[in-house]
C-alpha cells in the first residue's frame, strides 16, 4: 500500500470541511474541537476512470426520444401546478418548510395515492418508526396499498432497498436523518447531507424513479445544509404558512421542468392537507363587511390571479420610536409606503404604531399591493371604512405616482368573478383595458388622488 493511500486527513463533524492537520478550531465553520481523523480515500486509477467513461455515451439532442418519458401526475392538482404538470421520472425534488407545517403529511398523501394508481412507492423515514407512520396514515384515511415503509437511517441500506423494490416514487424524510456509516461526519452534517444528496441524485438518474426528500430549515427560513444541495436537485419547493393559520402555500423556488412562480394552496384539516381550488374565496371567506382598515387587492401567483385582504392598524404610540409590524408583506415596502404617505400625501403617521397583515396567512410581496396598503392605512387612521365591494391595484413610486402592474386584465377579471363593483388604480393602466361587466374603474395619477377618491369626506391626515 502506498504512502498516499495510507495518509489520513481530518474532517469537521459539524460542517464536513477537510483539513490536512488537526486544529483546535475548524477553519471553515469556526467551531471548537470538531475535527476528527479519518483515512484519506484512495485515489482512483486510470483504469477506474476509463471504466466510468465507458459506462455512458453521448447522444445527439435531436435524436433523444420523449415518448417513453411521461410525467407522473399526482392526485393533487395544486401540487401538479407547482411541479409543472407532475413529477418527472428520474428527478430529485427537495421540499423544505418549518417544523410542523405539514411536509411529511403532504408527501405521505402523495406517495399513498400514487402507489394505488401507478405502482409501488417507498417511504423512507429516519425520524419515525413504521408503527408511527401507520398511525399517521390511519388518521389521514390512507389504505397504504402498494406503499412500502422503511424506517432506516443508513443510506447504504436505503439504496439497496431502492434496487430491490424498483419503486415509482421514493420519499426520504428527511435528508438530515440519513447518513453513510463509512463517512467520518455524523448525520445532518454538511458532508453527510452533500454525499447523501449526490447518491440519491445518481440513483434517480440511473433507475428512473422520482425521489422527493424533505429538508430542515434554519431560523431565518433557509434550508439547512450546504447550498450545493439546492443546486444539485431538480426542484426546490417550500411549504409555508403553518404558524399563521390552517392554510398552506406550496411555492417553487427552483424547477428545471416548469415555472418557478406557481403556487399551490392547501388547507390543513383532520384528514390531512386538502386542496383549495378557489384561493380567492378562501382568502375572503371570513372578511367582515364595512371593516375599517381593510382593502382587497388582486395579486398574481404565477398564472393564477388571486384576491387577498390587506388589513392595517394605525394607533397612537406610547413609545419614543413607534413600532412597525409586517405580516405577509415586505417590511421594506411598508416603510417606503409610510414615507411616501407622509411626504407626498400629507398623511400624519409619525406618532403611530403601524401593523399591516395579509389575512389568512397568505403572502403578498409584489408591488401591485402598494396602493392597497396605503388605503388600508389611511382608512385605519381615520377610523373610516372604505366602500363595500371595493378593491385597489397599483404600485406606488417614491414621487407618489401610481404605476401600472402586469396582467391588469386578468386581475380585473378575477375581481368581476368574485362580485366586486369598483377598483381604484393607475389611470394609465385603466385607459388601455376593457373593464369586466359590473366593475367600475377609478383611475388616479397619484396616491393623493387615490386617497381623495376612496375617502372623500375630509382630509386624510386629519
Amino acid at each position: 500500500m502506498t504512502r498516499e493511500q495510507t495518509r489520513s486527513t481530518f474532517f469537521c463533524r459539524d460542517c464536513g470541511a477537510e483539513a490536512l492537520r488537526w486544529e483546535g478550531r475548524c477553519p471553515s465553520c469556526g467551531e471548537w474541537n470538531t475535527l476528527v481523523e479519518a483515512p484519506r480515500p484512495a485515489s482512483r486509477g486510470a483504469g477506474s476512470w476509463l471504466a466510468s467513461a465507458q459506462a455512458s455515451e453521448p447522444h445527439e439532442l435531436s435524436e433523444v426520444a420523449l415518448e417513453d418519458f411521461p410525467r407522473l401526475p399526482l392526485h393533487m392538482e395544486e401540487a401538479n401546478r407547482v411541479l409543472g404538470g407532475g413529477l418527472v421520472p428520474g428527478s430529485l425534488v427537495l421540499v423544505g418548510g418549518d417544523p410542523g407545517v405539514g411536509k411529511s403529511t403532504l408527501l405521505l398523501q402523495m406517495a399513498a395515492a400514487l402507489a394505488e394508481r401507478t405502482g409501488p412507492a417507498l417511504y423512507v423515514s429516519g425520524e419515525e418508526s413504521s408503527q408511527q407512520i401507520k398511525l399517521r396514515a390511519d388518521r389521514l384515511g390512507l389504505s397504504g396499498k402498494g406503499l412500502h415503509v422503511l424506517a432506516e437511517t443508513d443510506m447504504a441500506a436505503v439504496l439497496h432497498q431502492l434496487d430491490r423494490l424498483s419503486p415509482t416514487l421514493v420519499v426520504v424524510d428527511s435528508i438530515q436523518s440519513v447518513a453513510f456509516s463509512d463517512q467520518p461526519a455524523g448525520a445532518g452534517s454538511i458532508g453527510q447531507v452533500r454525499e447523501c444528496g449526490l447518491a440519491l441524485l445518481r440513483k434517480a438518474k440511473t433507475c428512473g424513479a422520482s425521489i422527493m426528500v424533505t429538508g430542515h430549515v434554519t431560523k431565518d427560513g433557509n434550508l439547512a445544509g450546504p447550498r450545493t444541495l439546492e443546486h444539485m436537485v431538480d426542484a426546490v419547493l417550500y411549504l409555508e404558512g403553518g404558524s399563521l393559520g390552517s392554510y398552506r402555500t406550496l411555492r417553487s423556488e427552483k424547477n428545471r421542468f416548469g415555472a418557478t412562480d406557481e403556487v399551490g394552496v392547501f388547507e390543513m384539516g383532520d384528514a390531512g392537507l386538502r386542496e383549495v381550488p378557489n384561493p380567492s374565496e378562501a382568502a375572503l371567506s371570513s372578511r367582515q363587511a364595512n371593516a375599517v382598515g381593510s382593502v382587497v387587492a388582486p395579486v398574481m401567483e404565477g398564472t393564477r390571479p388571486m384576491l387577498v385582504e390587506i388589513q392595517a392598524l394605525a394607533t397612537p404610540s406610547a413609545l419614543p420610536a413607534p413600532r412597525r409590524v409586517a405580516n405577509g408583506v415586505d417590511m421594506g415596502r411598508l416603510l417606503m409606503i409610510i414615507a411616501v404617505l407622509v411626504k407626498r400625501a400629507g398623511v400624519n403617521l409619525g406618532g403611530q404604531d403601524i401593523i399591516v397583515n395579509v389575512a389568512g396567512g397568505f403572502r403578498a410581496s409584489e408591488p401591485a399591493v402598494d396602493l392597497g396598503m396605503a388605503l388600508a392605512l389611511a382608512s385605519s387612521l381615520r377610523n373610516t371604512p372604505l366602500p363595500d365591494a371595493f378593491s385597489a391595484l397599483g404600485e406606488i413610486g417614491l414621487g407618489g405616482e401610481l404605476r401600472s402592474s402586469s396582467q391588469v386584465s386578468r386581475r380585473l377579471a378575477e375581481l368581476g368573478r368574485m362580485g366586486f363593483e369598483s377598483c381604484i388604480g393607475p389611470r394609465s393602466a385603466f385607459e388601455s383595458v376593457e373593464p369586466p361587466a359590473g366593475v367600475r374603474l377609478l383611475g388616479a395619477g397619484s396616491v393623493g388622488e387615490a386617497l381623495a377618491l376612496a375617502l372623500p369626506q375630509r382630509h386624510v391626515g386629519g
